[in-house]
């Protein structure tokens, strides 16, 4: 499948407007997530480290190879970038990566969780199961490590104690799927509320709302 990328300026426009969307809804607090956009075979812009999300600048935003190499940019990308790198390279079909701490979706991983509740139409078309990768150490490689399992089969990871990643065929999509993930993880929080819990729903359906999804190329 051929890849059809942004340009730079499209790719840091686009950065910027997630980074927005992620301050405001509070899936990030202080300078926390990171986000990141893939312009070409080797070429990725990514958000600064010790940065708010919510008000960044186009000279901030970095440049750089699959390989972790600057390619262009004057601040010092986030180690946490090593995640979204593994994420392209282990799903070349992959445009767009975002970490964030949207509250909901950080309560199952500090619970190591994963999201598997099939009651949800929306949530099985849309974005499938959600695995929780094991504990690894910020800023380590144990971090891409742990992820790298899910980056093909999955669109979305709780990261034990930490957060979430999600992806997608552009960034967009990928920011999309964060929106997804964290309403997914509130009904699940949710389901305590209510006596027995939520109906599932049958294998019958569940097979056809995963070729849905097939067909929408979710």
């Amino acid at each position: 499948m051929e890849m059809n990328y942004p340009t730079d300026q499209e790719a840091r426009e686009l950065i910027l407007e997630v980074g927005r969307r992620l301050y405001n809804k509070g899936f990030v607090a202080s300078n926390d997530g990171n986000i990141s956009c893939r312009t070409g075979e080797d070429s990725v812009w990514a958000t600064p480290t010790g940065v708010s999300k919510g008000y960044m600048t186009e000279d901030m935003l970095v440049r750089l190879s699959l390989s972790g190499e600057v390619l262009e940019g004057k601040y010092k990308p986030s180690s946490e970038i090593k995640m979204h790198l593994r994420v392209y390279r282990e799903n070349p079909l992959v445009g767009g990566v975002v970490h964030a701490h949207s509250p909901y979706a950080t309560c199952a991983a500090a619970a190591e969780k994963a999201l598997d509740g099939a009651f949800l139409t929306e949530t099985l078309m849309g974005l499938g199961t959600v695995p929780c990768a094991h504990f690894a150490m910020p800023g380590t490689e144990e971090v891409p490590d742990s992820i790298a399992p899910y980056c093909r089969d999955y669109n979305a990871v709780l990261l034990a104690h930490h957060g979430a990643l999600t992806w997608g065929k552009d960034l967009m999509q990928a920011y999309m799927r964060m929106e997804s993930l964290e309403f997914y993880a509130r009904m699940t929080l949710m389901e305590s509320l209510i006596p027995g819990g939520y109906p599932r729903l049958t294998e019958e359906q569940i097979k056809g709302l995963e070729e849905i999804r097939r067909r929408l190329g979710n």
